[in-house]
């Protein structure tokens, strides 16, 4: 029973890395972005090419900063525009980005399945009690408590994190305080590209990388988030939390509905809590 709830909070770490990006996109840019999975997916082919050129620790933080990037570019061009526009309107558009970054990795790295290698560092297994369990996949867990945790202090303790907050609930007052509410939207939407590209690297040992690796993940997220609350980073993460303990348990016990059953705890929580199990504050 402790192997399939490390699982499951492997499962839930990886979850909450990825979609705490898709709550700081929406959060401040109204955006629901929907090519956020084809940017984790990314972020494993960029991890995967740094880390066969110059080794794992080095390809964290290079997808990281190259989504990150992206994520300013995205958001010049994109995102800025389409928090005016009518919502399907975004779905087109951010589903066409998902659609052209797949081609690209098609076109780079083609369509064959590709392994990531495990850091050594990482490798092997580790005792816990009676039962021993992958030390990558603990790492990975810990990873996601150190980008919880780092979130958190970002957002009460420093002056930008402030601002976040405060643009989140009114960003008119906000920029009527002097505050450049145009460049704070474009810092946060870099991190959660970032986050998302880093979610990937994170993933990519457990996994095999392919083009269209992103599109479970994004339906997980988009459960993460709705079930969490909108904008609620708090909430993103005890959905995630639950909803990799659920999955991975279904998968166990009950695998010919395992799938269904993060949709059935997200539709529960909209009719218990139509906001989502933590409010945000918009």
């Amino acid at each position: 029973m402790l192997v399939h709830i490390l699982n499951g909070l492997v499962h839930g770490g990886m979850l909450y890395v990825m979609s705490v990006g898709l709550v700081m996109i929406f959060g401040l840019r109204r955006v629901v972005n929907f090519a956020h999975g084809a940017l984790y997916m990314l972020g494993a082919y960029v991890g995967y090419a740094a880390a066969v050129a110059f080794g794992f620790w080095v390809a964290l933080p290079v997808a990281a900063l190259a989504l990150a990037a992206l994520g300013v570019v995205l958001d010049r061009m994109v995102f800025r525009t389409l928090q005016k526009e009518d919502p399907i309107v975004t779905v087109l558009v951010t589903f066409g980005i998902l659609l052209v970054l797949e081609d690209v990795v098609r076109a780079i790295w083609g369509k064959d399945l590709i392994s990531f290698p495990m850091p050594e560092l990482l490798s092997g297994s580790i005792a816990i009690g009676d039962v021993t369990f992958p030390v990558y996949r603990l790492a990975v867990i810990v990873a996601a408590v150190l980008v919880a945790g780092g979130l958190s202090a970002w957002l009460r303790f420093t002056r930008a994190g402030l601002y976040v907050r405060a643009s989140s609930v009114d960003p008119v007052t906000t920029a009527m305080q002097g505050v450049d509410t145009e460049r704070l939207s474009m810092l946060v939407v870099a991190v959660g590209t970032g986050l998302a590209g880093l979610s990937g690297v994170i993933a990519a040992p457990l996994i095999a990388l392919s083009p269209s690796m992103g599109a479970s993940i994004l339906i997980e997220s988009f459960i993460v988030v709705v079930t969490g609350g909108l904008g609620s980073f708090g909430g993103a993460f005890i959905a995630a939390l639950v909803i990799g303990q659920l999955h991975n348990l279904g998968v166990v016990y009950t695998p010919n509905v395992a799938s269904m059953i993060p949709l059935m705890l997200m539709v529960a929580v909209l009719i218990w809590r139509p906001n989502g199990i933590v409010r945000s504050a918009h």
